[in-house]
């Protein structure tokens, strides 16, 4: 029976990764779409969340079942409650890549962006990717060296997420009104793409250390205070 335990501990373990690996694909293509306009591939990236979401329910039914049936305690206690907590974060990561899709489709054949804020995104983009590679990373060998360069490129993402507001209150803006509303919400949901990617590498800490708040070495101060992970 132990045996039988660990193969399942195991199975939600990988299953975790496959879900962070079809995140980092539909980001991935949620930002060919959104920065290049380009309708088939946001097409794409909204029919492919359905897959996300059909992934992350498998997972949780599977570790609600282990929780019944097996009574885990201690470490393989914490092992489970952190998949349910960080399948619920890929998920929702999944969500926004979606909704930037979204947006990309809405607008087109005109780009989202006005010209000014084109490198902008472009690096937001760039450092999200980043995050959820480095997120899969950590599921995969659970080394928390990772997790500071998860830290560090979540500061510059909410830098840059300043930089937009910054640029929508600036003297040279005039781009009309829904223009600025797709700005300002598409900057927010890559802004919270880091911030689950944050949440899971913090999950991961847990399962590691046993201990669910993270220590203050744990925290990246920016110019406007502490990153989120809620």
């Amino acid at each position: 029976m132990r045996e039988v335990f660990q193969a399942e501990l195991k199975q939600v373990g990988e299953e975790l990764v496959e879900i962070a690996t079809l995140v980092r694909k539909a980001l991935s293509e949620a930002r060919q779409a959104f920065l290049e306009a380009d309708l088939e591939t946001a097409q794409d990236v909204i029919a492919g969340d359905a897959r996300i979401d059909f992934m992350q329910n498998e997972l949780d039914e599977r570790s609600i079942d282990i929780l019944a049936l097996q009574s885990p305690v201690a470490s393989d206690l914490r092992m489970i409650v952190g998949a349910l907590r960080m399948s619920s974060s890929l998920e929702r990561m999944g969500d926004l890549a979606r909704h930037l899709a979204q947006d990309a489709r809405r607008r087109y054949p005109e780009p989202v962006l006005p010209s000014q804020l084109e490198d902008t995104f472009r690096r937001m983009f760039d450092l999200d990717l980043e995050i959820i590679e480095g997120v899969i990373q950590i599921l995969e060998t659970r080394e928390m060296s990772i997790a500071d360069d998860i830290y560090t490129k979540k500061a510059e993402v909410n830098s840059l997420h300043q930089e937009v507001f910054n640029a929508l209150g600036s003297d040279s803006w005039d781009s009309p009104v829904s223009t600025a509303v797709d700005v300002t919400l598409s900057a927010r949901y890559l802004e919270r793409i880091g911030d689950h990617g944050v949440s899971v590498a913090r999950k991961v800490a847990y399962l590691v250390t046993g201990e669910w708040t993270p220590s203050a070495t744990m925290e990246r101060p920016t110019g406007h205070g502490h990153i989120s992970a809620n």
